[in-house]
C-alpha cells in the first residue's frame, strides 16, 4: 500500500503562517511619525527655556508646556470624527501644518501671546498624529502580534526622544534658538512627503459616542490603564519641562545626558514590554510604575549629576513598559470599531498628565524649590500603585 501524500495525512501539523508587521503602509506611517516626532521632541524643552530667557517665570514656563498639551487634548477628543469623515490621509498632513508653520513664528517673535498661540497650534497638531498613528497600527497589526506591533511602533517612534531632546538643549545652547526653531518646522513639513502611501479611510473608525466620557470608561473598562498612564505621564511633563532647568544652574551639561538616557531607556523599554505583553499582560505594571516613583524621587538630588541620571534611568523604563502595556490593555478591550476612541483616551491621559504636570509644578517650584518638588511628585505618584497592582491578571491577548 502506498502512503498518502503528507497533505492527505490526517495528523499531519497544520502549517503556521506569521503574519508580517512591517507592511508598506506601516513603514508609511513610521516615516511620517518620526517626522512629526521629531518636530515635537526638538522643541518640547526648548520653547520653555526660550520662554524663561525671555522673563517668563515658573508659571510662564510651565504655561508653554500646559498650553501645549491642552491643543493636544482637544484635539483628541475630535480626532476619531475628523478621521472618520475625511480620512487618515488629509488629517494627518493637516497635523503635520500644524506642527511645522507656526513654529517659524517663534524667529520673529518672543511675546508671551504669540508663543502660547504657537504651543497651542502645534499641541493640536500633535493631538492628531497621537490619535491617528496608535489606531493604525492596531488596526494593521495582526490580532496575535498587536502588542508586538504596538512595541516595535513605541521603540521606532522614540528614536525622535533619543536623538531631538538633548540636541535641542545642545543646539540651543550653542548656535541659538532660531535654527532649533527653524528645524523643527522643516522635520513636519518635509514628512508630508510620505503621507500620500498611507490608507485613506477605515470602515472601522468610529467617533466618540454620546454620553460622557465616565460613562464610556466605565461600560468599557477602560479606567484602571488610563488613570495610571495619565499619573505616569504627569511626571514625563514635569521632567522635559523643569530638569534642564533644574540642573542649569549646578550641572548644566548634565541636562543634555540626562535626556539622551531617558530617551534612549523609555523606547527600548517599550519594545521589551511589546516582546513579553502579550505573555505577561498586566503584571508588568506594578513593576513599572515602582521604577517611576524610585526614578521621580531620584531626581530630588539635583546637585547630584549620577543620582539624576540613575533617575532617569529608572523613569525611563518604566515609562517604555507602562506606555506598552496600558495601550494594549486597552485595545484588548474593546471592537476593532473602537480603535480610534482607544487612542484617543489613551493619549487624552498621556496629555492630560502631561499638561497637568507641568503646570502644577510650575506653581511649586517658586515656593518650594526643585528638590522639594521632585519628592512630592513622587510621593503624588505612590497613589497609582493600587490601580496598577489590579491589573496584574489582565492580559492584552483578544480571545476569540
Amino acid at each position: 500500500m502506498v502512503d498518502p501524500p503528507p497533505a492527505a495525512q490526517p495528523n499531519a501539523p497544520a502549517t503556521t503562517i506569521v503574519e508580517p508587521i512591517l507592511t508598506r503602509p506601516m513603514a508609511r506611517l513610521l516615516v511620517v511619525s518620526l517626522g512629526a516626532l521629531g518636530s515635537f521632541y526638538l522643541l518640547m524643552p526648548v520653547v520653555p527655556a526660550y520662554a524663561a530667557g525671555n522673563g517668563a517665570g515658573g508659571m510662564g514656563v510651565g504655561l508653554s508646556t500646559g498650553v501645549l498639551m491642552l491643543g493636544t487634548v482637544l484635539t483628541e477628543l475630535a480626532a476619531p470624527a475628523l478621521i472618520a469623515r475625511h480620512g487618515y490621509r488629509t488629517v494627518v498632513a493637516l497635523a503635520l501644518l500644524l506642527l511645522g508653520t507656526p513654529a517659524v513664528l517663534l524667529v520673529a517673535s518672543s511675546w508671551p501671546p504669540v508663543v502660547l498661540g504657537v504651543c497651542l497650534l502645534r499641541g493640536a497638531g500633535l493631538g492628531i498624529v497621537f490619535v491617528a498613528g496608535a489606531a493604525l497600527v492596531a488596526e494593521l497589526a495582526p490580532d496575535t502580534r498587536r502588542s508586538e506591533a504596538l512595541g516595535l511602533y513605541g521603540a521606532t517612534v522614540g528614536v525622535p526622544s533619543i536623538v531631538c531632546l538633548p540636541l535641542g538643549v545642545w543646539l540651543s545652547g550653542h548656535v541659538g534658538f532660531a535654527p532649533v526653531f527653524v528645524t523643527g518646522a522643516a522635520l513636519a513639513l518635509l514628512s508630508l512627503a510620505a503621507v500620500r502611501g498611507m490608507p485613506a479611510r477605515s470602515a472601522r473608525v468610529e467617533p466618540m459616542p454620546p454620553g460622557t466620557l465616565r460613562r464610556y470608561l466605565d461600560v468599557g473598562g477602560l479606567a484602571g490603564p488610563m488613570v495610571v498612564f495619565a499619573a505616569v505621564a504627569l511626571v514625563a511633563g514635569v521632567l522635559l519641562t523643569f530638569l534642564p532647568l533644574s540642573l542649569s544652574a549646578t550641572s548644566p551639561g548634565s541636562a543634555a545626558v540626562a535626556l539622551l538616557v531617558q530617551s534612549c531607556t523609555t523606547p527600548l523599554a517599550r519594545w521589551v514590554a511589546g516582546r513579553y505583553g502579550d505573555r505577561y499582560g498586566g503584571s508588568l505594571l506594578l513593576p513599572a510604575v515602582i521604577a517611576v516613583v524610585l526614578g521621580t524621587a531620584g531626581l530630588a538630588w539635583v546637585h547630584s549629576p549620577l543620582a539624576v541620571i540613575a533617575g532617569v534611568a529608572l523613569f525611563g523604563a518604566g515609562f517604555g513598559v507602562a506606555q506598552n502595556v496600558t495601550l494594549a490593555l486597552m485595545f484588548a478591550r474593546v471592537a476593532r470599531s473602537g480603535f480610534a476612541r482607544v487612542s484617543t483616551l489613551w493619549n487624552l491621559a498621556y496629555d492630560a498628565g502631561m499638561g497637568i504636570g507641568a503646570v502644577s509644578f510650575g506653581l511649586l517650584v517658586s515656593p518650594i524649590g526643585y528638590s522639594a518638588g521632585f519628592a512630592l511628585t513622587a510621593a503624588v505618584l505612590l497613589t497609582v500603585l493600587v490601580p496598577a497592582w489590579r491589573e496584574r491578571h489582565r492580559f492584552p491577548a483578544r480571545m476569540a
